[in-house]
């Protein structure tokens, strides 16, 4: 715990090194901060002339390393500042002289304070600690390993700051290298807690300064006995972050409830002339059966549909939940002022021509007039929006009635109307279908927050291009994912870090690396893909909780078996070690010429009898906690009665009242194809001609089901 006096002597060190126009602390001023939070490094003097540093080497002992100091040399050993193992006054004179020389011939002009003395850290493992600040997610802490590895390897993880020791210590163990830091061939195990508590130390420093732009502890060398940091690299903001406007839970909520459950809403734009937008949002309202109040608005109609329409959306007569936009951009403003003087809650814009055509300050326009009258806005550039429960079809795309669990949102227009043809094709049941587009105003952690509360949703999937706010979204993940799953396409790979010129950490903190790892943190399961997505959302409804890690192959094709032990293995999931009683047990339902063990082998010429009495084993035994179930196509068990037979066992454990997730993988003729869906229908998540899918949903049940906490 930092004392406050403490925080106002590097509160005011920060406010000199503004003052000077600086950016880059020099680095005595990054060990005064390093000291104050406990920032292990080694012990070091500042020399201003040659006598100076060959009197600070003799103190300090043993071998020094020199490096220039200078708040014009952000790289010093580019610029032959450097100089490592240095003993004894000749040595330390000549590398002294050496290092200012360099310096003075790389860059003539650059103010040099003196050069710093420093003890020389004995050798260790070393790992580079950091902290950066992300546009999407603020500060961020890195942990990796460090020197040349960190860029070559680029092993490295994330984690929102400040970070508890528990989280420190986890990223310990999230990098690919972490055997190394236990101690590999014969060398000792790094002292861990050391590395953690630095974690936690520079993560405590960036959140208590948020003028603080980067940390970089690059190397830091861990041993056995402590973790020190040999450089410390300290970079503060040139500007200001603008802060957005925050919302609390009890205002998002009644908004989103007038959004998602309106009793009127208002169609602006309104038109009777077909191929029209608004024609289009109209006949979709009104077709879909919503049972609310429509009110069109459009000042040249007197009646639009069979309905009255008015001049204004002031002129409507009581209260209007949503006002839908379908006019072109440029009429938006002074319709939202309209919206805005009539309170109501909730716009939805349809339009596009604002921040994606290059017309930000027509967006801002908006923005500042829903925040003046406390609009909330819901696009602009969206295709609509769908709430199922209540035959609310507010879009200008195709109608879609089946109601179901699963809330879907996405950015992108295309995507949004995959996911209407996904879930069409394959009978989703939807609460939801929300485009989000622009996102001037609402976005995910609002729509996290409502249908983390809606009875009606029990998984929620969401396609993104990027982030807000991202310390909102993780909030309202944190607090859905205990209760319902959510699933995450994030789209676009590619690393921004190169911009980051500066540090090892700052080039790191690429996008999709913070993206992946603070997502994983909050409990999100990301998809790779589109199909993933949508069949995780479809999915995942349908498989109870497992209770446990041991997961059992029960296969009637060898082949099959081993491709979805690869696939268990793949999605991070145990395949279960057989007891002898257990093993003995299936024996009992098996030809000599199959295979106990697991996966077991029935092989294909079995009888439906043989699945059955094997599935319903599994089923009865509580040591197994999932199945995976690999059908192969025969005569003798054709592919409906593989299916009935199976969704009958499932069914008759789950009446008993015992819940396992049970998968199949289907190969065979185009048979398989309804006998999967004959399963899926009936709570076994069963697919045809892959033996991939089935068990990547069971691997996404089983995150969902650790983030949630309900499995050890």
């Amino acid at each position: 715990m930092v004392e406050s006096q403490d925080r106002e002597q590097i509160g005011r060190l920060l406010e000199s090194v503004r003052a000077a126009g600086r950016t880059a602390l020099t680095a005595p001023e990054g060990k005064i901060v390093a000291d104050v939070y406990g920032i292990a490094v080694p012990g070091e003097e500042l020399a201003r002339d040659v006598d100076e540093a060959v009197a600070h080497a003799d103190r300090l002992g043993g071998q020094v390393v020199l490096k220039i100091v200078s708040p014009d040399v952000l790289h010093k050993t580019d610029a032959g500042g450097v100089v490592v193992g240095v003993s004894g006054a000749p040595a330390v004179r000549e590398a002294f002289c050496r290092i200012v020389e360099n310096v003075r011939a790389y860059a003539p002009d650059a103010r040099i304070d003196g050069v710093q003395v420093q003890q020389l850290v004995p050798p260790g493992q070393e790992v580079i600690i950091g902290a950066v600040t992300d546009p999407t997610f603020g500060k961020v802490v890195a942990f990796g390993l460090g020197g040349v590895l960190v860029e070559v390897l680029k092993d490295i993880t994330f984690r929102l700051a400040p970070v508890t020791a528990d989280e420190a210590c986890s990223m310990l163990d999230s990098i690919g290298a972490a055997e190394v830091l236990r101690g590999v061939r014969g060398a000792p195990p790094v002292d861990r807690w050391a590395l953690a508590e630095q974690i936690r130390r520079v993560s405590q420093l960036v959140t208590d300064f948020p003028e603080i732009a980067e940390v970089d502890l690059n190397p830091v060398i861990a041993a056995p006995d402590g973790a020190v940091a040999a450089d410390i690299r300290i970079l503060l903001a040139t500007e200001p972050v603008k802060e957005r406007r925050k919302y609390g839970r009890e205002e998002i909520l009644a908004s989103m409830r007038r959004l998602m459950e309106p009793r009127s809403v208002a169609v602006i734009g309104a038109s009777n002339e077909a191929g029209k937008i608004g024609n289009s949002v109209m006949r979709n309202l009104i077709d879909g059966g919503f049972a609310g109040e429509i009110h069109p608005v459009n000042p040249r109609a007197d009646d639009i549909l069979g309905r009255k329409a008015y001049k204004s959306v002031t002129d409507v007569p009581g209260e209007v939940d949503v006002a839908v936009f379908a006019i072109p951009a440029k009429f938006v403003a002074s319709a939202l002022e309209e919206v805005g003087r009539k309170g109501i809650a909730n716009a939805v814009l349809i339009p596009s021509g604002f921040a994606e055509t290059g017309e930000q300050a027509l967006q801002d326009e908006i923005v500042a007039i829903g925040e003046r009258y406390g609009v909330r806005l819901l696009g602009p550039n969206i295709y609509g929006y769908y709430s199922t429960w209540q035959d609310l079809c507010a879009t200008f795309c195709t109608p879609y009635d089946v109601k179901g669990g699963v809330a879907l949102t996405s950015q992108s227009g295309g995507i949004g109307m995959a996911i209407l043809g996904f879930a069409r094709s394959t009978k989703t049941g939807v609460s939801a279908i929300v485009g989000l587009g622009n996102k001037s105003d609402l976005d995910e952690d609002d729509l996290l927050t409502w249908f983390g509360e809606d009875p009606h949703t029990e998984c929620i999937a969401m396609h993104l291009e990027d982030l807000k706010d991202g310390r909102a979204f993780v909030a309202a993940a944190r607090a859905t994912v205990p209760k319902k799953p959510i699933v995450v396409l994030k789209a676009g790979r590619t690393s921004a870090g190169a911009k980051a010129a500066g540090s090892h950490t700052g080039a790191l903190a690429g996008d999709d690396a913070v993206y992946d790892d603070i997502l994983r943190q909050a409990g999100v399961i990301r998809a790779p893909g589109l199909n993933e997505m949508l069949e995780y959302a479809r999915a995942l409804p349908v498989l109870p909780a497992p209770k446990g890690d041991n997961v059992v192959i029960i296969t009637g094709a060898g082949g099959s078996g081993v491709l979805l032990s690869d696939a268990i293995v793949d999605n991070g999931l145990s395949l279960m070690e057989i007891p002898p009683d257990l093993d003995s047990a299936f024996k009992a339902f098996i030809p000599p010429f199959g295979a106990a063990g697991n996966p077991i082998d029935i092989t294909g010429g079995e009888p439906p009898s043989t699945y059955e009495a094997t599935i319903r084993l599994g089923m009865e035994d509580p040591r197994i906690h999932a199945l995976v179930l690999g059908y192969w196509h025969t005569i003798v068990t054709p592919p409906m009665v593989f299916a009935e037979l199976t969704a009958r066992v499932v069914q008759e454990f789950r009446d008993r009242g015992i819940e396992k997730p049970v998968v199949a993988s289907l190969a065979g003729d185009t048979e398989v194809e309804e006998a999967c869906a004959y399963l899926f229908e009936r709570g076994v998540v069963a697919y045809p001609y892959t033996t991939e899918k089935p068990v990547a949903a069971l691997g996404a049940k089983y995150r969902w089901a650790r983030a949630a906490g309900l499995l050890t």
